[in-house]
């Protein structure tokens, strides 16, 4: 009787074992099958490739050019004025008296100071358009992106500068700029 007992224990051993083995055996295969059917769509996108190559990034590229090209040239202009005024100063040294040479470098000194800080406001100026150029810019960009990805059933979409490797076709970036460019060309400047 005791042998029996004990076949009888051992027997619902393996009973239970194998029953945990088959409950096992479908979960791993249930959790796999989720997880083969489980589609997530990733992209990415080069936002700065598209600030710079869309056709309104180029014409804000070509617009603060022209802005900074006109600004260099009134600097220069500046610039040699102050050389000339240098140089003069530099000839009357020997001339005038000491006092007066002190009082005109004193001078020319604070009009280099004041020309300084204007090309410092004036670069800062530029820069501070430049966002704000590229601010509307995004400000139409964004609805674009989410259109896209909604439309193409996307789940979630990184900023190439933070991928090291991809696939070419997960990248998004020429089909979102043709769509920027289709719904501008050019902001108010």
């Amino acid at each position: 009787m005791q042998n029996q007992i004990k076949l009888s224990l051992l027997d619902s051993k393996l009973v239970h074992r194998s029953s945990m083995k088959k409950i096992l055996f479908l979960f791993i295969i249930i959790f796999n099958y989720q997880i083969s059917y489980a589609e997530n769509k990733i992209a990415y996108i080069d936002i700065d490739f598209i600030l710079n190559n869309s056709i309104v990034g180029q014409s804000i590229s070509d617009h603060i050019k022209k802005i900074k090209e006109k600004k260099n040239s009134e600097f220069k202009t500046i610039e040699k004025q102050l050389s000339d005024k240098e140089n003069d100063i530099v000839k009357q040294k020997n001339i005038i008296e000491k006092n007066e040479f002190e009082k005109k470098i004193k001078n020319l000194k604070n009009e280099i100071k004041d020309y300084r800080k204007k090309k410092l406001l004036a670069n800062e100026e530029i820069n501070k358009k430049k966002i704000d150029y590229t601010k509307q810019v995004l400000k139409v960009l964004d609805p674009i992106i989410s259109k896209y990805v909604e439309d193409n059933s996307i789940n979630v979409v990184f900023p190439k500068k933070n991928i090291i490797i991809a696939k070419k076709n997960l990248d998004i970036t020429d089909s979102v700029m043709n769509l920027l460019n289709s719904q501008i060309i050019n902001v108010e400047f």
